[in-house]
């Protein structure tokens, strides 16, 4: 199971700053997105691989990625 979403920015630098932000967001969860840029488009894709499930921290990143 996965929890996914594609966010929309202003352009390839803004996108790339966005994920710059993520990754230290992630980094200090320890709990790591997979992450596709497309020049303006940033699509993050959620999932404990280790649980083959969601969990809290998937629910966790994906509150404070949203807050970003």
């Amino acid at each position: 199971e996965t929890m996914q979403k594609t966010f929309v920015l202003q352009d390839f630098n803004a996108a790339l700053g966005f994920v710059t932000r993520v990754g230290l967001l992630a980094e200090v969860a320890d709990h790591h997105p997979d992450i596709d840029i497309r020049w303006n488009k940033v699509t993050i894709a959620l999932s404990t691989h280790s649980e083959g499930a969601l969990t809290e921290k998937d629910t966790t990143l994906a509150q404070q990625i949203e807050d970003l």
